[in-house]
């Protein structure tokens, strides 16, 4: 038992590991109010309210870390380039 217990907690971080994913491009918009922003590929990718929303502004280039939860693009670590 224990050894299935295992391989199904093996399974379970390799499957969310899969849907890890990083990308970069120009911030097309920034909807403050549902805490998304939309990059130039037209994806669309959720902010949390720790972000600094302030610096992101349309036309400016970010490089983001992103996990996949519920359907959603949720992003887990951003950075702008200087």
């Amino acid at each position: 038992m224990r050894t299935l217990l295992g391989a199904v907690a093996a399974t379970l971080l390799i499957v969310t590991a899969a849907f890890a994913g990083q990308t970069e491009g120009k911030i097309k918009k920034v909807d403050r109010d549902a805490l998304t922003m939309t990059l130039d590929d037209g994806k669309i990718y959720k902010l949390n309210s720790e972000m600094d929303l302030e610096a992101l502004k349309p036309g400016v280039d970010v490089v983001i870390a992103f996990d996949v939860a519920n359907g959603e693009n949720v992003i887990t670590d951003m950075e702008i380039p200087q």
